[in-house]
């Protein structure tokens, strides 16, 4: 199995600050469409095929590959992805909380297992690799952050 996390603070010196209303509206137009949050070309289509008060059901093809996710919501704080179908099993989390300080922070969190390969064989550990490395999903956090502060700035959030 795969489990990576990671933690970022929202509102680091030197970057024009988020509420949690606005980081939450982040997360919430990157489980609708996350071709404007990935990087360009790894998201090549990205459809809302059903939604609710509760959750969306979308598909997407990211790095080549089609894939349909059941994203819940629990407004104001967590986005969780269930990976319905697609080379990945498990949930992938968006978390907002505030630290012991009460610093906003957004985490990431995974536990998930490759379809069809040998749990902790060589597929799955190259893919840890991936989620615990400098482009893994640290970063990911870090351009949602920033993509969330360039909507607001447009007005489009």
């Amino acid at each position: 199995m795969i489990y990576s996390t990671a933690t970022v603070l929202v509102n680091p010196d030197g970057e024009a600050p988020l509420t949690r209303t606005q980081a939450w509206a982040g997360l919430v137009l990157k489980a609708r469409d996350a071709r404007q949050f990935l990087p360009p070309g790894l998201c090549s289509r990205c459809d809302v095929v059903e939604e609710s008060a509760t959750h969306l059901v979308r598909e997407a093809t990211i790095g080549g590959v089609d894939l349909r996710e059941i994203i819940a919501f629990e407004p104001g704080a967590k986005v969780t992805f269930f990976q319905a179908t697609g080379p990945r099993e498990g949930a992938i989390v968006n978390e907002l909380f505030e630290d012991e300080e009460g610093a906003l922070q957004l985490r990431f969190y995974c536990y998930l297992g490759l379809r069809g390969k040998e749990p902790g064989g060589p597929e799955e550990q190259a893919e840890q690799a991936q989620f615990d490395g400098s482009k893994g999903y640290k970063a990911a956090l870090l351009s949602t952050l920033k993509r969330t502060r360039e909507l607001l700035a447009e007005g489009a959030l």
